[in-house]
């Protein structure tokens, strides 16, 4: 696969990995860094041997492909600006603040024959694919996210900041049109809603309870999903899978009629798969496994979820 140019557009702590990830990769050519803080977009430019620059309309002829990382009220502007000028965006989730403006791009993306990708890491966990392979009719969900309070990613509630991640992940299993969904939430620390829980049904039947909080101690990323005869419990954090099903025709009577069964991941890295599967789209011209129309059906939950616990937040 021949060499791809490539650009980072904002350089805080996801952007500056995008970018070392893209000045690593052989199918990249990474030639620029984009900041309005140009002291920072130099700053990492020259630890990577490229080019700086604070307008990201700098990029337009230079570039075939780019990943924004920056807050996602600016995510509309800059991606359409971009697509529209035939570069391929890798766009940091979610993919826009409101459901308008996610639908223009993934049309615009269409109409031009662009990749429009979005940053829903999990998707690149091999936990998360390793449940994949023994969960195919979940009926119940349990997940929980949970995350130390850091000031960044306050531009947006803890919904789209963490849950979208579990949303996104539920949706790729549960295949089915929403239902009903009830949800409560609070502000505790910032002025959006850092803690948040949803009861998500189903049209099949499925039920997921979904909880994200930004304001805890410790951290927690994990996926639990019961069908008939078995549930699998994902660790997504210390990459583990624990799967326990009944063994036989018969009930459960206790433990002997049940095995267990862990498996161990080695620590991978979730984002250079991402970026190399983002450049393989590219060159490939095929899909990417979280196409923009993909990332809009989790933004559409998660924006129903906002609504029904954003009048519950501290003034």
């Amino acid at each position: 696969m021949r060499s791809i140019k490539t650009a980072v557009i904002g350089v805080g702590v996801q952007g500056q990995r995008h970018a070392d990830k893209l000045a690593a990769l052989p199918a990249s050519q990474l030639v620029s860094i984009v900041d309005i803080d140009t002291k920072r977009a130099r700053s990492v430019a020259s630890g990577l041997g490229v080019d700086a620059t604070r307008d990201y309309r700098d990029l337009i002829g230079e570039v075939s492909a780019v990943v924004i990382a920056t807050p996602t009220s600016t995510h509309f502007d800059i991606a359409g600006t971009l697509l529209e000028s035939g570069i391929h965006v890798l766009l940091e989730k979610p993919l826009a603040a409101t459901m308008e403006e996610a639908r223009k791009l993934v049309d615009l993306a269409k109409s031009k024959g662009l990749v429009l990708q979005v940053g829903h890491l999990e998707r690149f966990n091999p936990v998360v694919a390793a449940l994949a392979d023994q969960v195919t009719q979940p009926q119940f969900i349990e997940s929980n996210r949970i995350a130390r309070y850091q000031p960044r990613g306050l531009d947006v509630s803890v919904v789209l900041d963490l849950m979208i991640h579990d949303i996104d992940l539920i949706h790729s299993f549960v295949r089915s049109p929403l239902e009903n969904v009830d949800a409560v939430g609070r502000s505790v620390f910032s002025n959006n809603i850092d803690v948040a829980n949803a009861r998500i049904r189903f049209v099949n039947g499925c039920v997921a309870n979904v909880t994200s909080s930004r304001i805890s101690l410790k951290t927690e990323r994990t996926l639990r999903m019961f069908q008939a005869d078995s549930y699998v419990s994902a660790d997504m954090q210390n990459m583990t899978l624990t799967s326990y099903s009944k063994q036989g025709d018969g009930p459960v009577l206790g433990p002997e009629d049940v095995k267990i069964d862990k498996q161990s991941f080695s620590d991978s890295d979730a984002m250079m798969e991402q970026a190399k599967a983002f450049l393989n789209s590219v060159a490939r011209g095929t899909a990417p496994l979280v196409s923009g129309r993909t990332a809009m059906e989790a933004l559409e939950t998660a924006t129903i979820i906002s609504d029904l616990v954003g009048g519950q937040a501290v003034p």
